[in-house]
């Protein structure tokens, strides 16, 4: 069996877009029970030097749904400031981006493949084809932030597993 541009791609975003917002909505109830401010947990970090939650979130939305329209587009840029969000934002974010995934033709994603999509940041510019992009760039990227948000969530009390990151896998049936 061929694995197409559209398996490894859409599929594993919405998989793991799945696990996310579980991971999301585990992680309000437990801010919620144990008195924490799920709006001013948008901004806690895992470490001084690395990016808040909030950016996290906004990175695994810009890396799977933003990752399919640069390709389309050719062009893919790092994700924009941050604006002041909710926690409930970002739910919504995660629950859109899947909707919007879940609506694309894997006909169409196909026909991406060997595409062009150059990512730019700043004055720099880094050439793929379709396939190199999503696999050794968007992919890793989606990944790193997804876990990175799990990773917060758990190191501030929330009962998380696993399983609640890895969202249903694709078997056989």
């Amino acid at each position: 069996m061929a694995t197409s541009l559209y398996d490894f791609s859409v599929a594993n975003y919405l998989q793991t877009l799945t696990g996310v917002a579980n991971v999301l909505d585990k992680g309000l109830k437990h801010l919620t029970a144990t008195g924490r401010d799920p709006d001013e947990f948008v901004g806690v970090r895992l470490a001084e030097d690395m990016l808040p939650f909030q950016f996290q979130i906004a990175s695994v939305v810009h890396h799977s749904l933003g990752a399919i329209e640069g390709v389309k587009s050719g062009v893919f840029r790092p994700p924009g400031a941050l604006h002041p969000e909710t926690y409930a934002d970002l739910q919504a974010k995660v629950a859109n981006t899947a909707s919007a995934l879940r609506a694309l033709d894997a006909a169409e994603v196909n026909a991406l493949a060997g595409k062009d999509v150059v990512f730019h940041i700043g004055q720099a510019q880094m050439p793929f084809v379709a396939e190199g992009f999503i696999l050794s760039f968007s992919l890793p990227n989606f990944y790193f932030h997804a876990t990175t948000a799990y990773d917060i969530l758990r190191t501030h009390g929330a009962p998380l597993g696993k399983r609640d990151f890895m969202g249903p896998p694709r078997m056989k049936g």
